[in-house]
């Protein structure tokens, strides 16, 4: 367990993704997610010699990638925000909105392939007034349906985010939607966060969706108020989570996603992993998680 533990470069904002891995890297971690956005890996303004160079800084950092996260588009608006925005989404009731999403994502997969990452994760985006959730849910069907064969070919998950006040907000939701789109490149990008703040049980969650969890976010959460905290500041219970993956035979990456310390993500990294790997370190020694891979 201790050594899938990953880190976003969306906490890394105020810094290049070069400057994101070396210092990722250097906190001890294994792997890293890239933020495929500005100011990281915004998909329009990647060059190949760009990727070229970012596969050779992370073999210098030791890293794996873990995921390119793709539920964002900042920079399609053209300036700064200080909210992840999840617009122009895969179920914008806007052809034209939907289908820059659609050759976004797929940019996106390309990225996955030159990177070695094993999965991209994507979101159904906020629910758009003048559009019945139904009808919503029927265009992001439709949109997947039609991104699946571009990542069965390239051997890319795709793994869906659920979020609070998301148009797929929730677990059952989620799990609906894999249940009428089903694929094995499809399934979730589980932010057990988003589980604490909307009352569900992660370590039910991690049951319920079992093998369809293709990666995974981490934080910690405070009486449930969406704010991603540092990892041993908040109410979760890691050692909970840890065993819930081990029984559903989890073998992926553990991501820390915590965009909200752009100010100082080197330290949330190294605190992060430190108290991650000393929970794991305890369960290993109560024989109650393993430990390698």
């Amino acid at each position: 367990m201790k050594n899938r533990f990953s880190f976003s470069t969306n906490a890394f904002t105020r810094y290049t993704v070069d400057e994101a891995v070396r210092m990722i890297g250097a906190a001890g971690y294994g792997a890293v997610e890239i933020l495929a956005d500005q100011p990281h890996l915004y998909a329009p303004e990647v060059t190949p010699v760009e990727l070229e160079n970012l596969c050779r800084r992370l073999a210098a950092a030791g890293l794996r990638v873990a995921n390119i996260n793709a539920n964002t588009a900042a920079g399609y608006y053209g300036r700064a925000f200080w909210e992840p925005l999840f617009e122009p989404s895969l179920a914008n009731p806007a052809p034209a909105a939907r289908r820059w999403r659609l050759h976004y994502t797929r940019r996106c997969i390309d990225f996955a392939v030159a990177l070695g990452a094993p999965s991209v994760s994507i979101t159904a985006g906020r629910m758009v007034p003048g559009t019945p959730p139904a009808a919503g849910l029927e265009l992001l069907q439709a949109s997947l349906r039609e991104l699946l064969p571009y990542a069965a070919d390239r051997g890319i998950r795709l793994g869906v985010e659920y979020e609070p006040g998301l148009l797929v907000e929730n677990c059952r939701e989620l799990l609906a939607l894999l249940a009428a789109v089903d694929s094995p490149w499809l399934g979730a990008n589980l932010d057990l966060g988003h589980s604490q703040v909307l009352g569900e049980d992660p370590a039910a969650v991690i049951a319920a969706l079992g093998k369809r969890i293709v990666h995974l976010h981490l934080e910690d959460i405070r009486q449930r108020k969406h704010y991603h905290l540092i990892p041993g500041t908040g109410e979760m219970d890691f050692g909970r989570i840890f065993q819930a993956l081990q029984q559903v035979g989890y073998a992926g990456f553990l991501t820390v996603e915590l965009y909200t310390y752009p100010r100082e993500p080197n330290r949330a990294a190294r605190q992060s992993l430190a108290y991650l790997r000393a929970v794991a370190d305890n369960l290993s020694r109560s024989g109650e998680v393993s430990c390698s891979g």
